[in-house]
């Protein structure tokens, strides 16, 4: 392991100047400021990873002062505290404390190449704090409720779970259609933490499914407009339209489906209306504190979630197509431009000029807003890094459609994008995206229009030959509808054990095959080592029966027919 060095390094002397190290030396200077460590000594003698000893001169190379450390006073005291000039001979001599934020620099996959190297290793990083945090950047907190009656899952086995689970997307899959709307479908939500699926269209309802079942659960009454935008939380379910306003459903405290749509009466506590756009509300979005609203008015408004109130107006030059919140940012597509603002100040912070050839209809970002993508009318989708630069700059571009890309929607590692062409494309960013610990060297590129540039997707879905107005990820499964008024979702829950089953298969014929053909060269061979195995297998065949055989053949049937 490169952290280890299993060599005894020699004192530095009392006048050695400790601003004079030699930059590869990592230990000593933490060593000069803890008096508490315990001397740990060992009688092992391993090749040292240390390339050049403690030396003030890193030309000049002793030949003994590295094998050999001081030898105590004959007056000192064993007292148990370790000195300033206290040796270590490998990493995991260091205290709990200083490895487990030593290990915090290290990336998912690098903790687990670490964590088989010892038992002390593997327990540190099992019970470290920042599988908590590596969960969170990529996915946010747990959308599924933990049984109360199973013990709860450490961070790590719930990261490690979560991404094996994303390789389903690569799987097989099994499709369901949700009929019950009379026209096109317009806006597609998925609420994972509740299972449950909402979508709005020209037919002027907003209906709730069951995102496991796949039955519906209920519809709104008639809003009296095309619903073009939902957005929903565990506490609020927000709906936009034509008319200007937006549709707002307060959590029912003992509702097994959080939402009480199917009321007929309307009760102000738990249904009400925002009203403030001039335009049509073309995209929503929510966070903890806060409900984001874009129209084609060419604002972007911001209701605080106590108040009910617009406490904040982000104005453009044309139409707001898209949004997505994230921190205190909030990322937008108007018209052909993409804007990044901040919230507290009202303040834009990014622009981008025409990404695309066209508007700008899709955005998506990643759950520590660290991504933007961007889908446009010419079939697009462009995707900035903004942990590798500050100003916005591409970093890949995919082009998987033909037509212009109605929705995005992002779940880490995969990308979902829906188009008018009818299809649905899966894009896994995992390595494209720069690790956080070469944040300091610039990696992004700026991708030119050629197509050697453009990357390609992993996946594609289709067979609609419809236009798909919206799509939604979440978990498992893929929720898409369009302009033919169906609601399809792509389950891939069982991608995983089916393909485990497929492998299981295979590997048994695969087996069988070359255990014919081993059999097959031992009888061509005559009787060369095989003599007793090749009469079994006769034997055994002649049970059988001939059409069994390994040398079952139509012209040896007939001719013993004959006979």
């Amino acid at each position: 392991m490169a952290f280890e060095s299993h060599k005894k390094i020699g004192d530095l002397s009392k006048n050695h100047n400790s601003s004079e190290l030699h930059p590869q030396s990592q230990l000593v200077p933490y060593r000069a400021n803890c008096n508490s460590f315990p001397i740990q000594k060992s009688s092992s003698h391993r090749k040292s990873h240390f390339k050049q000893p403690l030396n003030q001169n890193p030309k000049v190379i002793p030949s003994k002062s590295i094998l050999k450390s001081k030898e105590p006073e004959p007056n000192s005291r064993n007292t148990g505290s370790a000195t300033p000039n206290a040796t270590y001979q490998s990493f995991t001599d260091l205290p709990s404390a200083v490895i487990c934020e030593i290990l915090k620099c290290l990336d998912p996959k690098e903790l687990g190449i670490v964590s088989c190297v010892s038992t002390q290793l593997n327990n540190l990083i099992s019970d470290l704090h920042g599988w908590k945090k590596f969960y969170f950047d990529r996915w946010g907190p747990p959308s599924l409720p933990v049984d109360p009656q199973n013990e709860k899952p450490s961070w790590k086995e719930m990261f490690v779970e979560r991404d094996f689970r994303a390789k389903s997307f690569m799987g097989r899959f099994t499709m369901d259609t949700l009929h019950g709307h009379t026209e096109a479908v317009r806006s597609v939500f998925v609420l994972v933490s509740a299972k449950l699926i909402f979508t709005g269209g020209y037919d002027y309802v907003v209906r709730m499914w069951d995102l496991e079942e796949g039955f519906s659960i209920g519809a709104s009454r008639s809003l009296g407009c095309t619903i073009r935008a939902i957005s929903a939380d565990s506490d609020l379910l927000v709906a936009g339209g034509t008319d200007a306003f937006i549709q707002c459903w307060k959590a029912v405290e003992g509702n097994p489906h959080l939402f009480g749509l199917t009321s007929s009466n309307s009760n102000s506590n738990f249904e009400f209306r925002l009203w403030g756009h001039e335009g049509p509300i073309t995209c929503l979005g929510l966070d903890s504190m806060r409900i984001y609203s874009g129209s084609w008015d060419m604002t972007v408004r911001v209701w605080d979630r106590s108040s009910m109130e617009c406490v904040t107006k982000l104005r453009h030059r044309d139409w707001v197509w898209a949004l997505c919140p994230r921190g205190n940012t909030v990322a937008v597509t108007a018209g052909k431009n993409l804007y990044i603002w901040e919230i507290s100040t009202g303040e834009p912070l990014g622009l981008v000029l025409n990404p695309h050839k066209g508007n700008a209809y899709a955005l998506a970002r990643s759950h520590t807003g660290d991504l933007v993508f961007s889908g446009g009318e010419d079939g697009t989708i462009h995707m900035y890094d903004l942990n590798t630069r500050s100003d916005l700059v591409i970093s890949s571009m995919w082009a998987p459609h033909t037509g212009a890309v109605n929705s995005l929607s992002f779940e880490y590692p995969w990308l979902v994008s829906c188009s008018t062409d009818g299809r649905i494309a899966l894009i896994d960013v995992r390595k494209l995206v720069v690790s956080r610990k070469n944040n300091s060297e610039s990696r992004a590129r700026t991708v030119a229009s050629g197509a050697g540039d453009i990357e390609p997707p992993q996946r594609m879905l289709h067979g609609f030959g419809c236009n798909l107005f919206s799509a939604d990820v979440g978990w498992d499964r893929i929720v898409c509808a369009g302009e033919e008024g169906v609601v399809r979702v792509w389950n891939f829950s069982q991608a995983i054990e089916m393909e485990r089953r497929a492998r299981a298969l295979r590997s048994v014929r695969l087996e069988n095959r070359m255990r014919r053909k081993k059999v097959q060269m031992e009888m061509m061979n005559g009787g060369t080592g095989g003599g007793p195995h090749c009469a079994a297998v006769l034997k055994k065949n002649a049970l059988n029966g001939e059409r069994n055989g390994v040398w079952h053949s139509k012209r040896g049937v007939g001719g013993k027919l004959k006979a």
